[in-house]
């Protein structure tokens, strides 16, 4: 269980700092480990990030004495523009490396005594073609000036990325290579990027002083990134960014309805657990395994196209990465055992093919 800062009470802030601490740092918790999915996605959210944010949320939100649904709902809001800012600050990332390379060759050519290297430079990188498009793009810079998005104070941050980044195999190789091309160049750039960039540990330690949400957010965001690189064509001259939400709005639909229902069904779903689990005592059952199976059961009631079994198996997966070794076995059989009875009872309903009885 996550300790107390001082004497004091954790605010809800901390409480979700300390949900970080958490799934970072397994030796804190066994059955605490990072989350790397493989995801696919045309926007920027996807169900299973959904239900990721909406737990540690909630998780904070059953620690805090006040449990103000208002400032937990915000923070949930919160952690959801926080991801989009990331997602652009990382492309932006990638596009600054280009300056720094511009820069690099002209302090090469201003020495007093330049080198033939320096005279004649590895202009490779520089005009490496998705990096332009990404360094030039006024898709990003537009949306990351509306979103007041920046490195800012954190150039220093970026410089020292380059300069690791050039006694970096990919990158080295890459230079020496006499390969040229389109596709060459963007796989080149998505590898620099993924092995180096967002690996550097100078970045790494960055992330939670910029946001407490980010370490969680990394690798979605990267991903996105990554998808970004690879949409961009040999003819563009702009990238097209992902959006936020899919224009369908049923995954915005679907977190909303979670969110409020987990809530709103809170009472009725812990007794429907309690009763399921009669032979433990329920203050020994981990807060985080009640919590997820108050989700899986809201999402089961509420969203009747959803197959139980996928939500069984979501909160299952989740299970294994968020809470402790045994989780995932104790989970699975109680919510199977619910699913079931409540199925019966008619609590749950399904709508749609292959999903009425």
């Amino acid at each position: 269980m996550p300790q107390r800062y001082g004497e004091r009470s954790p605010t809800f802030v901390d409480n979700l700092k300390i949900n970080r601490q958490i799934i970072r740092n397994p030796q804190r918790n066994s059955g605490a480990v990072a989350v790397s999915f493989v995801i696919l996605f045309t926007s920027m959210l996807n169900r299973r990030h959904l239900r990721i944010k909406i737990l540690h949320v909630l998780y904070a939100f059953y620690q805090d004495e006040e449990r103000d649904v208002v400032k937990t709902k915000k923070a949930l809001d919160h952690s959801i523009e926080k991801m989009q800012e990331l997602y652009l600050l990382l492309l932006l990332m990638i596009g600054s490396m280009q300056s720094f390379a511009i820069d690099r060759i002209e302090a090469g050519r201003k020495k007093q005594l330049p080198s033939p290297e320096d005279l004649h430079p590895n202009t490779k990188f520089v005009t490496n073609r998705p990096l332009r498009v990404l360094a030039n793009s006024k898709n990003l810079s537009e949306a990351a000036a509306d979103g007041n998005i920046g490195w800012g104070n954190h150039q220093e941050m970026l410089r020292k990325i380059f300069r690791g980044l050039l006694d970096h195999e990919e990158y080295t190789t890459y230079m020496a290579s006499e390969e040229r091309g389109f596709r060459h160049d963007r796989e080149c750039l998505i590898r620099m990027f993924r092995k180096h960039m967002i690996n550097e540990e100078l970045f790494q330690d960055n992330l939670e002083e910029l946001s407490i949400y980010w370490n969680d957010d990394l690798d979605l965001a990267a991903s996105m990134a990554i998808k970004t690189i690879k949409t961009i064509g040999e003819a563009d001259e702009d990238v097209e960014l992902l959006p936020l939400w899919r224009d369908d709005d049923d995954d915005r639909q679907f977190f909303e309805g979670l969110f409020k229902e987990t809530l709103a069904q809170a009472t009725e779903n812990e007794s429907y657990v309690t009763e399921a689990a009669a032979n433990w005592d329920l203050e020994r059952i981990a807060l985080m395994d009640r919590i997820l199976m108050k989700m899986a059961l809201a999402e089961a009631r509420t969203f009747s196209s959803i197959p139980l079994k996928v939500t069984l198996n979501e909160y299952i997966e989740l299970s294994k990465y968020y809470s402790t070794p045994k989780s995932h076995g104790f989970i699975n059989g109680i919510l199977d055992e619910l699913f079931g009875k409540l199925k019966k009872d008619g609590v749950i309903k399904k709508t749609g093919r292959g999903l009425i009885e």
